[in-house]
């Protein structure tokens, strides 16, 4: 089975091809030849999912699943949230992102934060919700050369490495977007039409 993973990040479609079972193959918007960036307007992890997922089926009528992932920091109200990937503005790089946490949580005595990763899946026209947690909490320093975004500043529970810290197999075992990928696979194993 093929299924296209609405994303241009490598970073991502490697991930999900590490957890992926070996009856499903993994492509991403480059190999089916989308270039454009698909918007991202919903104020909600779901909303941005499904968004992305829609066009993609709308656009080349495929199977596909696409993700939307957020840093919701306790002290912050939730923030960054659904905007975790543009937090220091538009084009921001991941740096950007992490300095400016670091800055508005400077001092601040309670770090706790989660991450979430919700799926939207699209398969014969119909949609389905996967949602992973994982809770935390936010380092002062960085912390490991790994990973991709706010990994260098999230210690997981009953961890002492951060996300940046850990082998790809290790972060894949638990994280948010490994767990809403295993709950996607796990439903697909199951599907009556696979």
């Amino acid at each position: 089975m093929e299924l296209i993973f609405a994303t241009h990040n490598q970073h991502k479609t490697e991930e999900a091809r590490e957890i992926a079972a070996s009856f499903i193959q993994i492509k991403n918007l480059k190999d089916i030849g989308c270039f454009e960036e698909i918007p991202e307007t919903a104020d909600t992890l779901p909303g941005n999912a499904l968004q992305k997922a829609r066009y993609v089926q709308e656009h080349f009528h495929v199977n596909c699943f696409a993700d939307d992932t957020g840093l919701e920091v306790e002290v912050l109200d939730g923030r960054p949230g659904v905007y975790s990937a543009r937090y220091a503005g538009e084009h921001c790089s991941y740096q950007d992102n992490v300095d400016k946490l670091l800055r508005e949580m400077k001092g601040m005595t309670n770090r706790r934060a989660c991450f979430k990763t919700v799926i939207a899946l699209i398969l014969d026209g119909k949609e389905y919700l996967f949602e992973g947690r994982v809770d935390g909490r936010i380092i002062e320093d960085q912390r490991g050369m790994s990973g991709f975004g706010y990994d260098p500043v999230f210690l997981p529970d009953g961890f002492d490495r951060t996300f940046a810290e850990m082998s790809e197999e290790e972060k894949n075992s638990i994280s948010h977007r490994g767990r809403a990928i295993r709950k996607m696979m796990d439903f697909l194993k199951n599907h009556k039409n696979i």
